[in-house]
Protein backbone atom coordinates (compact mmCIF):
# COMPACT_ATOMS: atom_id res chain seq x y z
CA UNK A 1 0.00 0.00 0.00
CA UNK A 2 2.58 2.23 0.98
CA UNK A 3 4.36 1.40 -2.59
CA UNK A 4 1.37 2.78 -4.50
CA UNK A 5 1.25 5.99 -2.24
CA UNK A 6 4.49 7.05 -3.14
CA UNK A 7 3.86 5.90 -7.00
CA UNK A 8 1.09 8.38 -6.82
CA UNK A 9 2.92 11.27 -4.95
CA UNK A 10 5.72 11.13 -7.28
CA UNK A 11 5.35 13.78 -10.33
CA UNK A 12 6.07 13.13 -13.81
CA UNK A 13 9.55 14.29 -15.26
CA UNK A 14 8.76 17.93 -17.27
CA UNK A 15 9.69 17.56 -21.16
CA UNK A 16 11.35 21.30 -22.27
CA UNK A 17 9.41 23.03 -24.17
CA UNK A 18 11.78 22.84 -27.12
CA UNK A 19 11.79 19.34 -27.16
CA UNK A 20 8.26 18.86 -27.30
CA UNK A 21 8.24 21.60 -30.42
CA UNK A 22 11.10 19.78 -31.59
CA UNK A 23 8.76 16.40 -31.72
CA UNK A 24 5.29 18.66 -32.95
CA UNK A 25 7.14 19.67 -35.98
CA UNK A 26 8.51 16.42 -37.05
CA UNK A 27 4.75 14.94 -36.18
CA UNK A 28 3.41 18.04 -37.76
CA UNK A 29 5.57 17.52 -41.17
CA UNK A 30 4.62 13.36 -41.29
CA UNK A 31 1.11 14.10 -41.16
CA UNK A 32 0.72 16.60 -43.48
CA UNK A 33 3.56 14.96 -45.94
CA UNK A 34 1.39 12.11 -46.18
CA UNK A 35 -1.53 14.10 -46.68
CA UNK A 36 0.32 15.32 -49.38
CA UNK A 37 1.97 12.22 -50.94
CA UNK A 38 -2.02 11.06 -51.16
CA UNK A 39 -2.79 14.10 -52.81
CA UNK A 40 -0.63 13.71 -55.27
CA UNK A 41 -1.38 10.07 -55.84
CA UNK A 42 -4.99 10.70 -56.52
CA UNK A 43 -3.89 13.64 -58.93
CA UNK A 44 -5.14 16.55 -56.79
CA UNK A 45 -1.17 18.14 -56.91
CA UNK A 46 1.35 18.15 -59.68
CA UNK A 47 3.87 17.88 -56.06
CA UNK A 48 5.07 15.36 -54.05
CA UNK A 49 7.43 15.13 -50.67
CA UNK A 50 9.41 13.36 -52.98
CA UNK A 51 9.34 16.44 -56.10
CA UNK A 52 11.39 18.71 -53.37
CA UNK A 53 13.77 16.42 -51.48
CA UNK A 54 14.46 13.47 -53.27
CA UNK A 55 13.82 14.48 -57.29
CA UNK A 56 15.12 17.73 -57.24
CA UNK A 57 18.14 16.12 -56.32
CA UNK A 58 18.38 12.78 -57.81
CA UNK A 59 16.84 12.24 -61.12
CA UNK A 60 16.26 8.18 -61.01
CA UNK A 61 13.60 5.48 -61.39
CA UNK A 62 13.68 4.90 -57.59
CA UNK A 63 13.02 8.49 -56.82
CA UNK A 64 9.21 8.11 -58.68
CA UNK A 65 8.51 5.13 -56.89
CA UNK A 66 7.00 3.96 -53.64
CA UNK A 67 10.28 4.47 -51.94
CA UNK A 68 11.32 7.94 -53.22
CA UNK A 69 7.98 9.19 -51.63
CA UNK A 70 8.62 7.08 -48.35
CA UNK A 71 11.70 9.05 -48.33
CA UNK A 72 10.58 12.22 -49.21
CA UNK A 73 8.10 11.86 -46.20
CA UNK A 74 11.15 11.15 -43.83
CA UNK A 75 12.96 14.01 -45.34
CA UNK A 76 10.49 16.70 -45.37
CA UNK A 77 9.97 15.51 -41.36
CA UNK A 78 12.78 16.33 -40.49
CA UNK A 79 13.35 19.55 -42.40
CA UNK A 80 9.47 20.33 -40.84
CA UNK A 81 11.74 20.14 -37.37
CA UNK A 82 13.68 23.16 -38.48
CA UNK A 83 10.09 24.91 -39.16
CA UNK A 84 8.56 24.31 -35.86
CA UNK A 85 11.79 25.91 -33.80
CA UNK A 86 11.78 29.35 -36.15
CA UNK A 87 7.83 29.08 -35.06
CA UNK A 88 9.27 28.94 -31.04
CA UNK A 89 12.04 31.09 -31.53
CA UNK A 90 9.41 33.53 -33.13
CA UNK A 91 5.56 33.19 -32.81
CA UNK A 92 5.04 31.34 -29.18
CA UNK A 93 3.95 34.29 -27.30
CA UNK A 94 0.85 33.84 -30.17
CA UNK A 95 -2.67 33.00 -29.29
CA UNK A 96 -5.34 31.56 -31.38
CA UNK A 97 -4.98 29.72 -34.89
CA UNK A 98 -4.61 33.16 -37.04
CA UNK A 99 -0.46 33.14 -36.31
CA UNK A 100 -0.33 29.26 -37.11
CA UNK A 101 -2.51 29.89 -40.84
CA UNK A 102 -0.56 33.10 -41.20
CA UNK A 103 2.91 31.07 -40.63
CA UNK A 104 2.23 28.18 -43.00
CA UNK A 105 0.99 30.53 -45.79
CA UNK A 106 4.40 32.73 -45.41
CA UNK A 107 6.06 28.98 -45.80
CA UNK A 108 4.42 28.19 -48.76
CA UNK A 109 5.71 31.55 -50.38
CA UNK A 110 8.91 30.82 -49.10
CA UNK A 111 9.22 27.52 -50.71
CA UNK A 112 6.93 28.30 -53.97
CA UNK A 113 8.60 31.76 -54.49
CA UNK A 114 12.08 32.36 -53.47
CA UNK A 115 13.46 28.87 -52.97
CA UNK A 116 11.76 27.22 -56.16
CA UNK A 117 15.12 27.75 -58.21
CA UNK A 118 16.54 25.00 -55.87
CA UNK A 119 14.03 22.59 -56.36
CA UNK A 120 14.28 21.40 -59.80
CA UNK A 121 11.36 18.62 -59.81
CA UNK A 122 9.10 21.72 -58.82
CA UNK A 123 7.52 23.36 -61.36
CA UNK A 124 8.16 27.58 -61.28
CA UNK A 125 4.35 29.04 -60.08
CA UNK A 126 3.33 30.38 -63.45
CA UNK A 127 3.26 26.39 -64.50
CA UNK A 128 1.52 24.86 -61.73
CA UNK A 129 -2.14 24.41 -62.05
CA UNK A 130 -4.60 25.79 -60.02
CA UNK A 131 -5.10 22.15 -58.19
CA UNK A 132 -1.96 22.23 -57.01
CA UNK A 133 -1.68 25.83 -55.65
CA UNK A 134 -4.86 25.44 -53.66
CA UNK A 135 -4.15 21.69 -52.50
CA UNK A 136 -0.63 22.95 -51.40
CA UNK A 137 -1.36 26.43 -50.12
CA UNK A 138 -4.36 24.37 -47.84
CA UNK A 139 -1.64 21.77 -47.01
CA UNK A 140 1.03 24.34 -45.48
CA UNK A 141 -1.89 26.16 -43.97
CA UNK A 142 -2.53 22.98 -42.00
CA UNK A 143 1.07 22.20 -41.19
CA UNK A 144 1.48 26.06 -40.11
CA UNK A 145 -1.91 25.43 -37.60
CA UNK A 146 -0.71 22.21 -36.20
CA UNK A 147 2.62 23.36 -35.27
CA UNK A 148 1.50 26.94 -34.16
CA UNK A 149 -1.25 25.94 -32.18
CA UNK A 150 0.14 23.33 -30.61
CA UNK A 151 3.51 24.93 -29.58
CA UNK A 152 1.42 28.60 -28.21
CA UNK A 153 -0.48 25.75 -26.14
CA UNK A 154 2.65 24.20 -24.81
CA UNK A 155 4.12 27.45 -23.95
CA UNK A 156 0.74 28.91 -22.38
CA UNK A 157 0.20 25.98 -20.26
CA UNK A 158 3.61 26.01 -19.10
CA UNK A 159 3.89 29.62 -18.19
CA UNK A 160 0.28 29.76 -16.56
CA UNK A 161 0.25 30.74 -12.73
CA UNK A 162 -0.56 26.98 -11.44
CA UNK A 163 -3.26 26.82 -8.32
CA UNK A 164 -2.04 24.73 -5.86
CA UNK A 165 -4.93 22.85 -3.77
CA UNK A 166 -2.04 20.81 -1.89
CA UNK A 167 -2.11 23.65 0.98
CA UNK A 168 -5.81 23.48 2.28
CA UNK A 169 -6.39 27.43 2.34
Amino acid sequence: MEDKQLEQNQQEKQVSIVNKSLLTGFVGGMIWSIFGALAYYFSFTEVSPASFVIRSFWQTSWSSAFLGEVLGIIGVSLVAIIGALVYYLMLKKTNGVMPGILYGLAIWGVIFYLLNPIFAAVPALPDLTSDTIVTTICLFVLYGTFVGYSISYEYHDLNQPSTDTTSGK
